[in-house]
């Protein structure tokens, strides 16, 4: 009996032996998150703790090291070793369990160099989609074995882009989502960031309450929790900018500050501190953004962070600008050129765009206002042209299914026709006389089919005609767009190439219309931008082309108008437009408006040279005068009545140094005041 007691043992002790091996997988996952969670501030010190803990059955070929080779990638990657990350990438593709652990990590090294990731987290995603379900979160964690956490990953990187691409809707369903995979793996910490990004969508959607009700659940959430509560009081400091209430979104920056400097987060403080930096300089605070700044610069370039470091250093230049150091100004944007970033992201780059040039044109900087504004109007149009070419494409499917349809209903009356006609040769055999009546039924029938062929064909030449028409029109207030004011103009320079460009150019900027949507909303916003673009077309003739140039600007080109009847429609147009208050859903505004003009050819004494351009250098011209309007205070127009040059070479060296020629008595203006305000 010994020996079998002495087998049984050895049986026992190898079954308690193999229940040891057998990893505890939630709590290596939870381990797992802490240290990639750990390293975004101390990777050099995680990579080792990592090794120290890589356990036997994540050894080569074993189930479990996907999981730890991805965790070391992160670790790698937050060190700014993009190349080792990279490789660790290559090491999961080549595993069939790793492929999507792999896209995932492939992604965040795009992230992390500001190229786009959006592709590739969703080639993640779809890897997953088998273990976590859309629409039922809670069964894929707790009995398919959903990976929630790197599933929570890639949805992150997806709501960033499609928020930064303007795709708001989209952005928050793939937040809703990947709160509902927190939630069910119970992560707090995922949980609150996910309420703190929802947070922020709420808000971009203009519903401030349910999004300062989002940011206390976050942080009842992080409750406890340092790093989770500093990023939470970051999102509620986003949710505050753009309430625009910049006080309170100070203070929740200085709270996350002090609290990541508790945690010993020195990457996460100097994010903050860059944050800190736009709240400072919004507040007048100049100096004080200039020192914090400063001192976040160099961690950021210790950490390798180029996302942050170009915000920072966006930051730092409009900074310098306020306080009329163009040359510090210009060497900082000159490094933020250097810092690559998704040419994808157009919404944000055009905001900092439209913030720089803004901030030029107030500091009398006109050259550098007029390359950022122009560039802003480019990406602004992109933008517009990829939304507008997508309702298009939609609009061609629609068509298309339908003339598809028409011809498909023909085919079949058409065999229908041929069936009847075999019919009738078979009856023509018994009763002759039939024949002939079936004949004469399909001849009428082929010509009522043909009639209706071309109805069918004049309907869809129509319908291309208005939606080639519909495609040069502005949506919202019926104007003509850019693309039809550029195919007026590419016409008239095909008629009159030698002569150079005829005529007057009037731009129309709405002073402070950022102001309008971030106090009264969106649908204000739009009334504004209506009823301005009403009252333009009301002040000048019909035979003037009025354009919405893009966001709040407006211009006109009137052919054949003398100078002194362009500055009686100047005039018009400033008080048609700020003479009254606009009514909006939120109230009467009064809204007011800068311009710029002049007319075409330019020219000097009489008898000089008359100073042909071309129409795009015409567009320049009067940008040029606008934002010599917008300097000066806003609500005035401002028009050439002069230039003094000897050739039209010579007014592109005028343009760049404009203040300096209106000075010195080369180009003569004529200022008009807006309306008085309303009393």
């Amino acid at each position: 009996m010994r020996p079998v007691r002495t087998l049984a043992l050895a049986l026992l002790l190898a079954a308690a032996a193999a229940r040891a091996a057998v990893p505890d997988v939630a709590a290596e996952e939870a381990l797992l998150q802490q240290i990639t969670r750990r390293a975004s501030d101390a990777p050099e010190g995680m990579l080792a703790e990592l090794e120290r803990r890589w356990p036997a059955q994540a050894g080569p070929g074993q189930p479990r090291e996907p999981a730890w080779l991805l965790a070391r990638g992160k670790v790698l990657l937050a060190g700014g070793q993009a190349e080792a990350a990279e490789a660790v990438a290559t090491q999961l593709m080549a595993r069939p369990d790793g492929a999507d652990f792999g896209w995932l990590l492939r992604a965040l090294i795009q992230e992390r160099a500001g190229k786009p990731a959006i592709a590739l987290a969703a080639r993640a995603l779809a890897g997953m989609e088998a273990r976590c379900p859309r629409g039922d979160e809670a069964r894929a964690v707790r009995e398919l074995g959903c990976d929630f956490r790197n599933a929570w990953e890639a949805l992150r990187l997806t709501q960033r882009e499609q928020a930064a691409q303007g795709t708001v809707v989209d952005a928050e369903a793939s937040v809703r989502r990947a709160l509902a995979l927190a939630r069910a793996g119970g992560d707090r910490y995922l949980t609150a960031l996910s309420l703190g990004q929802l947070a922020l969508l709420l808000q971009a959607q203009e519903q401030l309450d349910a999004a300062r009700d989002h940011i206390r659940a976050a942080l009842a959430e992080a409750q406890g929790d340092l790093l989770a509560s500093a990023r939470v009081r970051n999102f509620e400091a986003g949710v505050e900018r753009r309430a625009r209430d910049v006080g309170a979104s100070r203070s929740a920056l200085e709270a996350a500050l002090a609290l990541a400097e508790r945690a010993d987060a020195p990457r996460l403080a100097a994010q903050l501190r860059s944050n800190l930096v736009d709240a400072y300089m919004h507040l007048g605070m100049l100096k004080e953004a200039l020192a914090t700044g400063q001192r976040a610069l160099p961690v950021m370039q210790h950490f390798q962070d180029r996302n942050y470091e170009r915000g920072l250093r966006h930051n730092l230049a409009v900074t310098h600008i306020k306080l009329r150091q163009f040359d510090a100004a210009r060497q900082e944007l000159a490094r933020v050129a250097e810092l690559d970033i998704d040419p994808s992201l157009l919404v944000p780059r055009a905001r900092a765009l439209r913030e720089l040039a803004e901030t030029w044109a107030e500091a009398g900087q006109y050259k550098e206002a007029l390359a950022a504004f122009h560039e802003e109007r480019e990406l602004t149009a992109r933008s517009n042209e990829r939304n507008r070419a997508a309702a298009l494409q939609e609009l061609r499917r629609k068509y298309d299914s339908a003339a598809r349809q028409r011809d498909l209903d023909l085919l079949a009356r058409d065999g229908q026709l041929k069936d009847q006609q075999l019919e009738n040769r078979r009856l023509a055999q018994k009763v002759g006389v039939a024949v002939g009546a079936l004949l004469l039924l399909s001849i009428a029938l082929v010509g009522v089919t043909l009639l209706r062929m071309r109805r069918a064909q004049a309907r869809l030449t129509a319908n291309q005609s208005r939606l080639r028409a519909q495609s040069e029109r502005d949506p919202l207030t019926d104007l003509s767009n850019r693309r039809h004011f550029l195919a007026v103009m590419e016409q008239r320079a095909r008629e009159n190439r030698a002569d150079g460009f005829h005529g007057a150019l009037m731009m129309v900027d709405i002073d402070h219309f950022k102001n309008v949507n971030d106090e009264h909303g969106h649908a204000s916003g739009d009334a504004v931008i209506v009823e301005v673009g009403r009252r333009i077309r009301a002040a000048v003739r019909d035979s003037d082309l009025v354009v919405r140039w893009g966001g709040e600007e407006f211009l006109v080109f009137a052919p054949d108008t003398p100078g002194a009847d362009l500055v009686q429609m100047a005039e018009r147009i400033l008080r048609g437009i700020g003479g009254e208050p606009v009514a909006t859903p939120d109230g009467p505004l009064r809204v007011t408006a800068s311009l710029g003009f002049a007319s075409f050819p330019l020219g000097g004494r009489a008898g000089g040279p008359v100073l042909r351009l071309h129409w795009e250098q015409a567009v320049n011209w009067a940008d040029m005068v606008l934002y010599k309007a917008k300097a000066e205070g806003r609500n005035r127009a401002v028009g050439i009545t002069a230039v003094e040059a000897p050739d039209a070479a010579a007014l592109g060296t005028i343009l760049q140094d404009f203040d300096a020629a209106c000075l010195g008595g080369q180009v003569t203006l004529t200022v008009l005041d807006g309306p008085a305000p309303l009393t």
